[in-house]
């Protein structure tokens, strides 16, 4: 599994695809931080695309190697990337939203990717509720910070920073 992005959605589907049973989770970022939670939660590669974009290489040799791609930036540079590190017959599921964007068609169909969009999940809310309330995906590591109400405006300011924060939690 390849996971683009790893801001609450990508380190969410990283906690379910663990939970799945992959084999092999792979997540990239621009991010150092957002990286090193996704290692926290059980990444066995985390790579800085905008570091050093080269590890990425073996992932793209051939044909591809990742059976499934979560694309959660929305950014057309990464949804190449991921359809690059498909194998012939993977999927991509598209999470991300940055508007619209080019997609690499002919890739997609010589390798013939199965492509599918994701938003507004109101039937498998539901299943990520049981998922927690049964204690088989840990959410709380997400929570990277905790403020009182009265301090809830730095909060939201924490919040924003994507360098230093993945969710914040106000504290009633």
């Amino acid at each position: 599994v390849l996971v683009t992005g790893c801001g609450p959605i990508g380190l969410l589907c990283i906690l379910v695809a663990r939970r799945s049973g992959a084999a092999e989770i792979v997540a990239t970022d621009l991010s150092d931080f957002t990286l090193r939670m996704a290692s926290q939660i059980g990444v066995d590669c985390a790579v800085n695309v905008g570091q050093t974009p080269e590890r990425m290489a073996n992932y793209e040799a051939g044909k591809g190697c990742f059976d499934l791609l979560f694309e959660c930036t929305g950014v057309a540079q990464a949804l190449a990337g991921g359809i690059a590190a498909l194998r012939p017959g993977g999927m991509a599921v598209q999470l991300g939203l940055g508007g619209d964007m080019q997609v690499p068609v002919q890739t997609m169909t010589t390798k013939e990717i199965q492509f599918r969009g994701s938003f507004r999940f109101h039937d498998e809310f539901l299943t990520g509720v049981e998922l927690m309330q049964r204690k088989l995906i840990d959410v709380k590591p997400l929570i990277t910070h905790t403020v009182a109400l009265d301090d809830s405006e730095s909060g939201f300011q924490l919040a924003s920073d994507r360098n230093h924060a993945v969710k914040v939690q106000i504290a009633f």
